[in-house]
């Protein structure tokens, strides 16, 4: 008679395991990008303008009633924030939004772009002098993340 060989691989275990690899890996971005957020965010405070003394404005340029109010030296820079977006963020991927808040610094339009009066004094779009330096830390956490879960050695 003929002689039958079988050959059976079993890889479940396998597949169990680059299933939590996945998901590892995805649960590093946020850490990770948050690290990229944070040189960029820093930069930014870096170079938001920021004045000696107080400012008033009219508030024509901000409110309908015309009246006018204060806004503190330095205002701009404490508005200055770091969030991480929900809605622009999923299983692999981590967004952060480095931006002013505009109801507490409504003018810091009028800081970066400049006016008709004024010119620009831009601190958000010169940041991006640190694209590099953004990428290396992120890089940076993520094998750091991918080392503490396990998934690098």
């Amino acid at each position: 008679g003929v002689s039958t060989f079988s050959v059976t691989a079993d890889l479940s275990l396998l597949r169990k395991r680059m299933s939590t690899m996945v998901v590892q890996c995805g649960e590093a971005a946020r850490p990770a990008a948050q690290a990229g957020a944070q040189v960029f965010y820093d930069r930014v405070r870096e170079l938001v303008p920021t004045s000696l003394k107080g400012h008033w404005f009219h508030g024509t340029q901000f409110r309908k009633n015309g009246t006018k109010y204060w806004f503190d030296a330095g205002n701009l820079k404490a508005s200055v924030y770091q969030v991480y977006s929900k809605d622009r963020s999923g299983q692999s991927l981590a967004t952060y939004h480095i931006a002013w808040n505009h109801k507490e610094a409504p003018y810091g339009f009028m800081v970066e772009f400049g006016t008709s009066k004024a010119p620009a004094h831009p601190f958000i779009r010169p940041a991006r002098d640190q694209a590099e330096k953004v990428r290396k830390a992120v890089h940076d956490r993520y094998l750091a993340e991918l080392k503490e879960r396990g998934v690098l050695k």
